[in-house]
């Protein structure tokens, strides 16, 4: 069997709005489906919206030593720190060449995925043609601008799970993210699963693969590899 090929988008925005604070992805909503991925074999690409360097917020990583043991491996892994350090960007990416895309989070991602053109482009392409989108913590902010081949919201009537309303709440950013994601793609007409916050929530709606949290991103990426290994389950 070929290897499947997944594609990683990240954000490329490290302002946290008008606080003077910065922030980026969140790290380890990268590095435990990255090594999911990896261990399963698969082909990853990781590219940023602009590319160049991957801006990670500071409050994702520790001390060495501290962190979980995906960050660990990766803070570890020559490999991965140079793909960091230099991702191609989105425009430089087609979503033809790959069986799966996976948005991980990081407040980062509320300022630039929305109003990536192309990145709207490669979600509305790769769910049209049957293939996987996946998505974690704030990386469903990628799907808010995507529309169907009819000019719907690519969410509309769909299961999605996402950041809530509540967890931006709890972190005290409700008034410094440009919108709450859980309350815009209800608008959408997304389906909301949620469960309490920072705990696990993962739901699958056909090929469209979406995560609560955190907490969340080792259960999306399981079933990003299930879904890519029984294409009829999408």
């Amino acid at each position: 069997m070929t290897a499947p090929k997944i594609l990683i988008v990240t954000t490329s925005h490290a302002d946290l709005g008008d606080t003077e604070k910065k922030t980026g992805l969140w790290i380890e909503e990268l590095t435990t489906p990255y090594y999911a991925f990896i261990d399963a074999k698969a082909s990853v690409t990781i590219a940023s919206i602009k590319g160049g360097p991957i801006p990670i917020d500071p409050g994702s990583e520790k001390a060495d030593g501290e962190n979980s043991p995906s960050v660990e491996r990766f803070k570890s892994d020559a490999a991965a720190q140079k793909a960091i350090a230099n991702t191609p960007s989105i425009n430089d990416v087609k979503a033809s060449d790959y069986d799966a895309v996976f948005l991980p989070g990081g407040h980062g991602t509320m300022w630039d995925l929305p109003s990536c053109d192309h990145l709207c482009e490669i979600i509305s392409e790769t769910l049209e043609q049957g293939r996987i989108v996946s998505a974690v913590c704030h990386g469903p902010a990628g799907l808010v601008s995507a529309k169907t081949a009819v000019g719907e919201p690519v969410v509309k009537g769909r299961q999605v799970a996402a950041f809530t309303d509540a967890e931006e709440s709890a972190v005290g950013l409700t008034e410094t993210v440009p919108f709450l994601l859980e309350s815009r793609l209800r608008d959408l007409g997304a389906e909301i699963h949620k469960a309490g916050n920072f705990e696990v929530c993962v739901v699958a709606d056909g090929n469209l693969i979406t995560g609560q949290n955190p907490m969340s991103s080792e259960l999306v990426a399981q079933k990003v590899l299930s879904a890519i290994a029984t294409p009829a389950l999408a």
